[in-house]
């Protein structure tokens, strides 16, 4: 997870990105660092991730994030027996737990990674 986590942390998105152009900057991010990744992958019926980094889950969001919503989402991901750690890749700043049904879990947001506050 650290690997991911570290290639992710290098991230500089432009303000007016739209959701894909994030994951594609997510997924050239992955590549420059040598990290395999899958694009869109379904974990379970009605349960499709991001992107996978082995046993890595990646989330992708922009915009505003509602916290619950995303809290259940990533319980379901959690849930699956694949997904041995999970990355929430946001715009803004949304608290999550440390670990989730055991897992960790780490956010990687993009205004902090800017340096400065939006």
């Amino acid at each position: 997870m650290e690997r991911v986590y570290e290639a992710l942390t290098t991230l500089r998105a432009p303000l007016q990105q739209g959701e894909y152009d994030l994951h594609r900057l997510v997924m050239d991010a992955l590549n420059t660092a040598g990290i395999p990744w899958e694009h869109e992958v379904k974990l379970a019926p009605r349960c499709r991730i991001d992107l996978m980094c082995g046993s890595v889950g990646v989330e992708i969001k922009r915009g505003k994030v509602e916290k619950t919503r995303i809290l259940e989402q990533l319980r379901r991901y959690a849930a699956c027996q694949q997904v041995k750690s999970l990355i929430l890749v946001t715009e803004k700043t949304v608290p999550v737990p440390h670990t989730i049904l055991g897992k960790p879990v780490r956010l990687i947001c993009l205004n902090r990674l800017w340096g400065i506050a939006l």
